[in-house]
């Protein structure tokens, strides 16, 4: 979630700007997240999805886990937030990597064949040259795991309120850069249509782009073959 360190005031003449610590108390923040913490907890329980073992057997019971935690609540539970070290511009460029990219890119793809899908991916737990790994899966198994970044039908990648309301969006952040005396972002030209109208690739539709013309009585031909019809190499 991205929130603004302020707004436009309700006549829309000026920007007021929050305070510094606006977004995070975090004693606030942890004692909501020792609330949640501890009620979940107990939902496991009540759910049987808790064991115990050994010296902790006891606490199976539902009045001795009370017990057990009942010193936890009155803790003061630590939160840690803290500014970005390379500025708003480097949360938004690593969230743009997760909000505008699909689950894998091709270019991790290695292979497809009767063994699986072989794809590369990268293991947090080495260093060094070993964190790139390479893994097959069976087809029906990456499929699912794909799927698993699907979206379910009706739900929003995004969602855009206040400033960025797909309604006011325009309007609203031009009152802000205004109030704020920040320059627009440049426009960039329009490209300039070629010459002459090219047909699409009829494999994946994109724009195909002439790399050499042969005249006439001249026919294009292939690379030759590094084996000749004889079945030496060639000199």
């Amino acid at each position: 979630m991205i929130v603004p360190g302020g707004g436009i005031s309700l006549d829309g003449t000026s920007w007021i700007a929050a305070r510094p610590a606006f977004l995070l108390p975090v004693r606030v923040l942890g004692a909501l997240y020792r609330r949640l913490f501890l009620t979940r907890l107990m939902a496991l329980h009540d759910a049987g999805r808790l064991a115990f073992f050994g010296q902790m057997a006891h606490l199976t019971g539902r009045r001795a886990l009370l017990r057990h935690l009942s010193p936890v609540r009155k803790k003061r539970w630590v939160v840690y937030a803290k500014p970005p070290f390379a500025g708003p511009e480097a949360v938004l460029a690593y969230l743009s990597r997760y909000t505008h990219r699909v689950a894998i890119s091709n270019s991790r793809l290695l292979r497809f064949d009767e063994a699986g899908v072989t794809f590369r991916y990268k293991d947090d737990r080495r260093g060094g040259t070993d964190r790139q790994q390479v893994m097959t899966l069976a087809a029906d198994e990456f499929i699912r795991r794909f799927l698993l970044h699907a979206l379910p039908r009706g739900s929003h990648r995004i969602r855009d309120y206040g400033l960025l309301a797909s309604g006011t969006r325009r309007i609203s952040l031009e009152r802000a850069r205004t109030l704020l005396a920040v320059a627009p972002p440049p426009v960039d030209d329009p490209p300039l249509e070629p010459a002459e109208a090219r047909p699409p690739c009829p494999c994946c539709g994109g724009r195909m782009v002439i790399i050499e013309t042969f005249e006439r009585r001249y026919q294009p031909r292939a690379p030759p073959s590094l084996i000749v019809a004889s079945g030496s190499p060639p000199p």
